[in-house]
């Protein structure tokens, strides 16, 4: 247990039946009645942004989450099935736990996914990954005024914006917060 006075940014803590993550807090002191903390918080199941002000001293649960590096089977259904490197442990992931991650995966893509206890509560990608495009509209020479794009498809079947000079075949790098390209990837 810790109070809302040792609140920070990233801190993860237990209200109710719910797990949240900390986005921001703010210590308030007004000039009559008693200070209060008010905090906007992430729930971590639901990915639901809330606001909620505490009293000042009161106790909330911290929660301590696991992350581990798993690998990424295959899919099954609108599962997704991973393994523990170490334990070789399969587990089986709820396509909307993954959120946008699905988009990116590619089987035996290695990431880390968050547990509490036994349950999963999200997946964390690595910041970039390098994929093959498979589809491209080739660009017409000269339409390169300014920063133009088109749209490719990747080889899990993802859509991202790229530049005019990319083509179906080339590898590159794509930012997996913004789902966004990076650069060529040479080979």
């Amino acid at each position: 247990m810790i109070t809302t006075n040792d609140l920070k940014n990233g801190i993860v803590i237990g209200v109710g039946d719910d797990i949240f993550e900390v986005i921001e807090f703010l210590h308030v002191k007004p000039g009559k009645g008693p200070a209060f903390v008010r905090t906007k918080l992430k729930n971590l199941r639901t990915l639901a942004v809330i606001e909620r002000t505490f009293r000042a001293g009161e106790k909330v649960e911290k929660i301590r989450l696991e992350e581990r590096e798993m690998e990424f089977l295959y899919r099954d259904g609108d599962n997704f099935v991973f393994m523990d490197s170490s334990t070789y442990e399969q587990v089986q992931v709820p396509q909307h736990t993954l959120g946008d991650a699905v988009d990116l995966l590619k089987e035996n893509a290695r990431i880390s996914i968050v547990f509490n206890d036994t349950e999963i509560i999200g997946v964390n990608l690595p910041n970039f990954v390098e994929l093959e495009i498979t589809y491209a509209e080739p660009g017409a020479k000269g339409d390169t005024v300014g920063l133009v794009t088109k749209p490719a498809t990747l080889e899990t079947g993802a859509v991202i914006q790229v530049p005019l000079f990319v083509e179906a075949g080339e590898k590159i790098k794509i930012d997996t917060r913004t789902h966004s390209y990076v650069e060529r990837v040479k080979q």
